[in-house]
């Protein structure tokens, strides 16, 4: 839409307002895991970035709204016995720590010295 006053020209670009429940909806598939916000937000018809502020707004709201409690974690040596054995650990995986705003993601195997440090680091910081 064009406004001529004046002899000037100015283009006034109207703000679509999204429902709650479309938002919802659209975040709630944006936070399934190896979703595709670009792709999601594509289908949709808007553009990528506002699905990604949406998504935030809800992560922020959800971590403001549950208080975050750290457990102590005790990592030993293995103990050993008659039984069967366990089986040998899986390359593939992933450990996920949320606190706030921060997100802490291990992949792989993780090994006990590395898996003791991100705990004493986050424990430090509670």
């Amino acid at each position: 839409m064009h406004i001529i006053d004046n002899d000037q020209v100015t283009s006034k670009r109207r703000r679509r307002d999204h429902s709650p429940e479309l938002k919802r909806k659209l975040v709630e598939r944006a936070l399934e895991p190896g979703a595709s916000v670009a792709a999601i937000a594509l289908k949709a018809g808007i553009n990528a970035n506002l699905l990604f502020n949406w998504r935030r707004e809800h992560r922020d709201t959800v971590a403001s709204a549950t208080p975050v409690a750290l457990l102590s974690v005790n990592v030993g040596e293995a103990v050993t016995s008659t039984a069967q054995a366990a089986p040998p650990r899986s390359p593939s995986g992933t450990i996920e720590i949320d606190i706030g705003r921060a997100r802490v993601r291990l992949r792989g195997v993780v090994d006990d010295d590395n898996a003791r440090c991100v705990l004493q680091t986050l424990s430090t910081l509670a």
